[in-house]
């Protein structure tokens, strides 16, 4: 898989937060998952920290991630690219 530049990330969490809202709560069980509160979602999206905290939840259910990919029409391998590209990004460990 081709790295993904942090521009790229960015705009793919935009979309995240864009499917979040608009699927059936899943905003509300991601502010209940995060402690991320509606406000702080809002002001904090421009963040690397909300944004990879947007993406590290829809990475939490693989139907969360190709539901996400439907809805943009990008592979599904996307959400995990965005992710990597972001601060943190590279430290994730599947233990």
């Amino acid at each position: 898989m081709t790295p993904m530049t942090r521009e790229d990330a960015q705009v793919v969490a935009l979309q995240a937060v864009g499917f979040l809202a608009g699927t059936d709560d899943l905003v509300s069980v991601f502010m209940g998952a995060t402690g991320i509160g509606r406000e702080d979602l809002v002001t904090g999206i421009d963040t690397p920290e909300v944004q990879a905290a947007v993406l590290d939840f829809v990475l939490m259910d693989d139907q969360w991630v190709l539901a996400f990919a439907e809805e943009t029409g990008r592979p599904p391998e996307t959400v995990a690219l965005a992710r990597a590209a972001l601060p943190g990004g590279d430290d994730r460990h599947w233990t």
